[in-house]
Order: C-alpha cells, then sequence, then structure tokens
C-alpha cells in the first residue's frame, strides 16, 4: 500500500512538472539532429537523499520528438538523480508516449553510476550549476 501511495505521489509529481510551464534548458547535442534538454522547472534536491533530481528529455525535431514531459504524446526521456558531489547518476524512471513513468526501487539509497559519457557530463554540469538554489522537496 505505501509503495502504491509514493508511486501515485511521483507521478502526480512528474505531471505536475509537465503541466506546469516547462521550461527547457539544452545541455547537449546537435539542435539540427539530437540534442537533450532539461526542465529547470521540474528540478529540485530530494530532502531524503540529498541528491538533485531532474528531467531530462530529448529532441529530434526530424521525427517530431519532444522535448516534452510524460503523459505528452512526443515526450521522451527520463527523470534521473543526481549526487553533485560525488559526480553520480542514478535513474528514477524513464518515460515514452502511452507508458506511465515507474519509480525505480530504491533509488534514494543507489550509490549511482560515475557520470562518464559527455550527455552526463553536460547534464551534471548544468544542473549541478545552479543546484543550490533549487527547491527541498
Amino acid at each position: 500500500m505505501r509503495r502504491a501511495i509514493a508511486i501515485a505521489v511521483f507521478v502526480s509529481l512528474g505531471a505536475a512538472g509537465a503541466a506546469s510551464a516547462e521550461n527547457w534548458k539544452p545541455f547537449a547535442g546537435d539542435p539540427a539532429a539530437l540534442q537533450w534538454f532539461y526542465d529547470a522547472d521540474y528540478a529540485y534536491k530530494d530532502q531524503e537523499s540529498g541528491k538533485v533530481v531532474v528531467m531530462q528529455a530529448v529532441s529530434k525535431p526530424s521525427a517530431k520528438v519532444g522535448p516534452s514531459g510524460p503523459g505528452k504524446p512526443d515526450g521522451v526521456g527520463s527523470i534521473v538523480a543526481l549526487d553533485c558531489a560525488k559526480k553520480t547518476l542514478t535513474l528514477v524512471a524513464s518515460y515514452k508516449p502511452g507508458v506511465e513513468p515507474a519509480e525505480a526501487d530504491g533509488w534514494r539509497q543507489d550509490k549511482g553510476k560515475k557520470v562518464s559519457s559527455d550527455d552526463d557530463k553536460a547534464l551534471l554540469g548544468a544542473v549541478c550549476a545552479g543546484a543550490d538554489g533549487l527547491p527541498t522537496k
């Protein structure tokens, strides 16, 4: 029951973030081909884990894809938790059209994977630079 409530809260937070005035910021890729964005309005510090939680989405104009949040017909992306100090990334949920995001078990306790790809390094740099100003939830 607690898990069902937690998932319901998580999905509603994701929907609330998607329903708000999404503020997509590019952080990696080629605008003419495939580009990655994060939603600056969705980003927050998780009170329990201390990690920064952010929604990222892909945009591919030739395929008429995003960037958009969960529930949108062109939304393809993920929600990740960043440990800015340790430079690690943990997948919280992923989404695509027609699929509701499901929160990964134990993501708050997960040590995450070391950020190694150029895209992940760019996300870490972009989001963590303003992490002190993010709300805590």
